[in-house]
């Protein structure tokens, strides 16, 4: 490790293999606290090349322990977080709404690191298990139409990282690899990122997947579509630009998307939202969001996607999903 920290401070970047290398090691225990949280500052201070993050993906790939969820034709929407926005958990919310929309959702998430509240931290809070076991995960998406992959529960490997990411409290680019690295490897995902770069780098390295794929990046900043403006998509054939009037709407402000400032006032948001009481801007960017979800399953376009989604959260069958995993969760 040293050799390469060297190399590092000295702005040289390192190789696919050595990138793989040393997540693998990491996770053998063979670097002590203050070389992991040094080997993560040099990424905070330097961008990341597709190769650096191609070999920290595809060792969190090879170290994670895969569960089949093949059958569902599932999809993940998954944001890396680190936008520093503070807003509540929209693509969680969207994930519900996506599933009672009748597409299967395997929601890959964790803690909040670099935000106050990530997705675990509202799914715990509401009562959601958190499991590995392939039966209880498969019981979730027959009955709910979507499951939660806590991130450290398939990612044991990284349990020597977890702690210094939550004492240094700022993105890492751990943030990067969140949504890469869903277990179920699922066939069709949403990723939210929070800078044009990361975007860009996304679409190259999907491209070379089998995956169907939206990359998002609100041109103002967000890890998602935020309605506050442009969002940039990426997708397996095309890029584009989706306006707030794209799906009927005009613009928010960034005040009518903020998030609780606690995980109880944060899961306050998301039952109010679920429940139909939401307000009309967090409506519309939860369904806009799950709109593209949906629109990128079944090849439709964002509007269409859209009403889909606003149809399932007002009947409140985005309500139900979220029920089904409580009661199963109990």
């Amino acid at each position: 490790m040293k050799e390469l920290l060297n190399r590092l401070i000295s702005h040289e970047t390192i190789s696919k293999e050595e990138a793989r290398n040393v997540l693998v090691n990491i996770s053998k225990g063979e670097y002590n606290t203050s070389q992991i949280a040094a080997f993560l500052t040099v990424y905070m201070m330097r961008s990341i090349t597709i190769e650096e993050l191609e070999g920290f993906r595809d060792a969190l790939l090879e170290l994670c322990i895969p569960i089949d969820l093949n059958g569902y034709d599932a999809i993940d929407l998954c944001g890396t977080g680190g936008d520093g926005k503070d807003t509540f958990n929209i693509s969680t919310l969207a994930s519900f709404v996506t599933a009672g929309a009748g597409v299967n959702v395997a929601k890959h998430g964790n803690y909040g690191v670099s935000s106050k509240c990530g997705s675990s931290n509202v799914m715990e809070h509401l009562g959601i298990k958190f499991s590995s076991e392939a039966d209880f995960l498969k019981q979730s998406m027959d009955k709910a139409g979507i499951c939660v992959l806590h991130a450290p529960l398939f990612h044991p490997a990284m349990k020597n990282v977890a702690p210094i990411r939550r004492e240094l409290g700022v993105k890492t680019f751990f943030n990067m690899l969140g949504p890469m690295v869903n277990p179920s490897f699922p066939k069709n995902q949403i990723v939210g990122v929070f800078n044009l770069e990361l975007a860009r780098m996304y679409g190259y390295l999907y491209q070379n997947t089998d995956k169907n794929f939206t990359v998002l990046h609100a041109l103002d900043g967000y890890d998602e579509i935020s309605l506050t403006g442009n969002t940039k998509t990426i997708s397996n054939n095309t890029e584009g630009m989706i306006k707030p009037e794209d799906f009927g709407l005009s613009a928010l402000s960034q005040s009518q998307i903020a998030g609780g400032s606690t995980v109880e006032e944060s899961a306050g948001i998301f039952m109010k939202v679920l429940e139909g009481k939401g307000t009309e801007a967090q409506n519309n960017v939860v369904c806009a969001n799950a709109g593209m979800a949906i629109a990128t399953v079944k090849g439709l376009g964002p509007k269409e996607g859209f009403e889909l989604a606003k149809e399932s959260l007002l009947s409140g069958k985005g309500l139900n999903a979220l029920k089904t995993l409580q009661e199963l969760s109990a």
